[in-house]
Parts: structure tokens; C-alpha cells; sequence
């Protein structure tokens, strides 16, 4: 069962950014995601299963 990932949630990720940075927003979701570096503003499109697999901890976005 696919995780709940929602677009404006945070999610940290196992493996860092080239720039060093390992936290991103979620811009898009469905079978492929958008997501955006919090550093470096550099958006990055990556399938599901692999994003579900890089994720380390998810905070939620509340609103």
C-alpha cells in the first residue's frame, strides 16, 4: 500500500541533495512526483517507489 504523501508536506530523505541538503517539498504527487530542495529551490521529478524508498521521516503539512 502506497504511502499518504501530500503536496506542502516536508519529507527528509536518506540520501542528500548534491547540495548538501537532505529536506524537500513535495510539489506534485501521483505515480511520479515533484519535489522541490529547501536550499537550493532545484525541483527534482521522481517515481513513487523510489522516493518511497529514500524517505526517511515525513512531516506533515497542517492546513
Amino acid at each position: 500500500m502506497p504511502m499518504e504523501l501530500n503536496v506542502g508536506d516536508i519529507v527528509e530523505t536518506r540520501k542528500n541533495h548534491p547540495c548538501g541538503n537532505n529536506r524537500f517539498e513535495i510539489m506534485r504527487t501521483g505515480m511520479d512526483f515533484r519535489i522541490r530542495c529547501l536550499e537550493c529551490n532545484k525541483q527534482i521529478w521522481i517515481s513513487r517507489p523510489k522516493l518511497e524508498k529514500r524517505i526517511k521521516k515525513i512531516e506533515k503539512n497542517d492546513e
